[in-house]
């Protein structure tokens, strides 16, 4: 009984650790399209396709991604919020596919793998994580 009590807390401490850290990359991430709009509409230009992006839409879209990571952060609506954090930097792991080939001169590049199976952890242990959410 007790090491059950101890694994739920520890697990409850280690699911806050992956929220917190994965905030703070998607939270720089949306600071990004603030501070630096041309950043952004490069990005999409480049990774997903997208040319001529203009900047109103991308400060519109950081508003939005910024309402989605402090959800996330808060944990509310986790099945919403934590799965479209998943898929969101899925879709930016995957579009990168071209860096993976010339590994050796994209090394950064790769550190999106495990984050994104740290998202993937998040979104399938949700319930478990409650320590400091608003949401249930």
């Amino acid at each position: 009984m007790q090491h059950s009590i101890a694994l739920t807390s520890r697990l409850s401490w280690a699911l806050l650790s992956l929220r917190i850290t994965i905030f703070i990359v998607m939270f720089v991430w949306t600071l990004d399209k603030f501070v630096n709009p041309a950043h952004s509409m490069k990005i999409f230009e480049i990774f997903y396709g997208i040319s001529g992006v203009p900047e109103t839409a991308v400060y519109v879209l950081g508003a939005l991604q910024l309402a989605l990571v402090l959800s996330f952060l808060a944990g509310l609506a986790k099945r919403y919020t934590y799965g479209a954090i998943f898929l969101l930097h899925g879709a930016s792991t995957l579009s990168s596919f071209p860096q993976y080939v010339d590994a050796f001169n994209n090394l950064l590049f790769f550190a999106a793998w495990p984050m994104w199976g740290a998202c993937f952890t998040l979104f399938l242990l949700r319930e478990a994580d409650t320590r400091f959410t608003l949401g249930k």
